[in-house]
């Protein structure tokens, strides 16, 4: 199922450029926040899948993430929590995330930055 989706969708070639479209989104929004929302990923190995960030400087501000998480989850904006090891934010952006959805989140991080900055 999975295959003839992608297949519908425009083949594998169309599946990179929305990934790169996608990724390249957030990272851009995260790296102009002028350290509010921060990768600790160096950028010639980050992932296209799975954007990582803390909110509030290098290391996290826990009661800053801990509001992302909570007005994100007021957005329809879920599962972004980061891995229970590592903390932070965790968007996972896999093929059957669009474009949209995407820019709910950047608009919505946006906001989230002017409101808390």
């Amino acid at each position: 199922e999975t295959l003839r989706w992608v297949k519908k969708e425009g083949s594998v070639k169309e599946m990179e450029r929305r990934s790169k479209e996608k990724s390249s989104l957030l990272y851009a929004l995260i790296d102009e926040s002028n350290g509010f929302y921060c990768n600790p990923v160096d950028s010639a190995v980050r992932s296209r899948m799975n954007v990582v960030f803390r909110v509030g400087g290098k290391s996290g501000n826990e009661d800053l993430e801990k509001a992302f998480l909570d007005a994100a989850t007021k957005e329809g904006l879920l599962s972004l929590k980061g891995h229970r090891s590592v903390g932070g934010i965790r968007a996972s952006i896999y093929n059957a995330i669009t474009i949209n959805d995407v820019t709910r989140l950047a608009n919505f991080m946006k906001t989230f930055r002017t409101n808390n900055q």
